[in-house]
């Protein structure tokens, strides 16, 4: 019997908030008839069963793809075992490839304290892969912010169980990265940053796997790599670019279109403004909330640029944005905390106080102290992480060192200053 085309039901919808004792109260005193529905228009193709307003669609729907504009995009690394793939500098990696080609798979376990063998990582087949002796030491986006050391071999089910190849070994070479969350689980929309390495994961959210879209794509060579071997970067790369989008954006801005790898024409459009351009719009606190509820659920749309003098004011601030991100500008070294007593360096369990007008202390123990630390740093959100908070949690217990110290230091500079860019960008009309 052919199935029959019926309406869709009626779909109604009431939220109420507040304290438990309150919801329960309203329960009582009323009943289905009684509670002031609201009926949802919902449409295909996501049939929401929460309110959400669309009045933006058309304009919105303007702009183009992301997943349409870059070429090729994955799924950041899955290792299986980061505690263990994953080392805070390059000692404590070479220490695991050693421990694995020389000990017992008892010995290995017991000692970094590991779980059973999966279906996707094994003991053994980390250790066929290590032994190959062909990977390289390379840095990985574990988080914003938060750069660990591997060993990459490209190879599925290894000493990484999903490391993404090939397009992961795109970014082991001079390249950027854009990383997105597809659909965010809450209601902030943060859920862009960029890399200049291979990506993990959970690169800006520990509940959502994030893509990489890497700006520039390298011949594969087959040439093997040993462990402390650099990567060749004389090879002629290609914009990993929608060429049609591309030409229609210099297109509009009466400018020369970018070159064949990537570079700029002189007076012209590049891949690289073609990325800074749209990190700054991803950076407009305007655009966030306009397009909210589309952000939550999709890769983002970028408008088209508004003119050419619009355009280059936006690149200039994305890319100050980028470099910030990257800790590349000179800027994240001019310091604005202070790290005043001295001690053993070792991060018990991170607590704040208020210290000046918008500013706190942040105790990493009992007597040692980050002070004057800017509180929109502190709680500034990147994805699903709060990346001043979160990189001294994953360091509970470990000592740290000056470098480290340092490095603390420019993570509250880019911060702040991401906040106070992001300002600047909102005094630009983008539409």
């Amino acid at each position: 019997m052919a199935k029959q085309n019926k309406p869709l039901a009626q779909v109604f919808h009431f939220s109420l908030q507040g304290k438990r004792d309150d919801k329960y109260e309203f329960l009582n005193q009323n009943s289905i008839a009684t509670i002031p529905w609201t009926e949802l228009d919902y449409k295909e193709p996501y049939y929401f069963f929460v309110p959400k307003d669309f009045a933006e669609k058309n304009e919105y729907e303007k702009g183009y793809k992301i997943e349409n504009l870059f070429l090729n995009n994955n799924t950041g690394i899955q290792t299986k075992r980061d505690g263990l793939v994953y080392q805070f500098n390059k000692v404590g990696i070479k220490g695991v490839i050693e421990d694995f080609i020389e000990l017992t798979n008892n010995a290995i376990q017991k000692k970094y304290n590991l779980p059973e063998d999966g279906r996707d990582w094994t003991i053994d087949s980390a250790k066929n892969d290590l032994l190959k002796k062909d990977g390289i030491i390379t840095e990985v986006s574990y988080h914003p912010f938060d750069n660990r050391i591997t060993y990459f071999t490209g190879r599925s089910k290894g000493f990484m169980a999903y490391p993404r190849s090939p397009l992961s070994n795109q970014c082991l070479k001079d390249n950027f990265s854009l990383i997105f969350v597809r659909n965010s689980r809450n209601d902030r929309i943060t859920n862009f940053f960029i890399s200049n390495k291979i990506v993990d994961k959970d690169g800006i959210s520990p509940l959502d796997n994030c893509k990489f879209f890497p700006l520039y794509l390298y011949p594969e060579t087959n040439a093997q790599q040993t462990i402390d071997q650099t990567i060749d970067q004389t090879t002629e790369r290609t914009p990993n670019l929608n060429r049609e989008i591309v030409d229609k954006i210099a297109d509009s801005l009466g400018i020369p279109t970018m070159l064949p790898n990537g570079e700029a024409p002189f007076g012209g459009l590049g891949a690289i403004d073609i990325l800074d351009y749209i990190y700054a719009v991803l950076h407009s606190p305007t655009y966030r909330e306009k397009y909210k509820e589309f952000l939550k659920i999709d890769f983002p749309r970028v408008p088209y640029p508004k003119n050419k003098e619009t355009f280059w004011q936006l690149v200039k601030l994305g890319g100050e944005i980028r470099q910030i991100h990257l800790l590349e500008s000179p800027t994240v070294e001019k310091y604005i905390t202070q790290y005043p007593i001295d001690g053993d360096n070792v991060v018990d369990k991170p607590r704040v106080e208020t210290s000046h007008a918008a500013s706190v202390r942040v105790y990493i123990n009992e007597t040692q102290y980050f002070d004057n630390l800017p509180e929109v740093a502190w709680n500034f959100f990147i994805g699903g992480y709060q990346p001043a908070q979160k990189w001294l949690k994953d360091r509970k217990g470990r000592t740290l060192e000056f470098e480290d110290i340092l490095h603390y230091q420019k993570i509250i500079v880019a911060l702040t200053e991401t906040d106070r860019l992001m300002k600047e960008i909102d005094k630009i009309e983008i539409e």
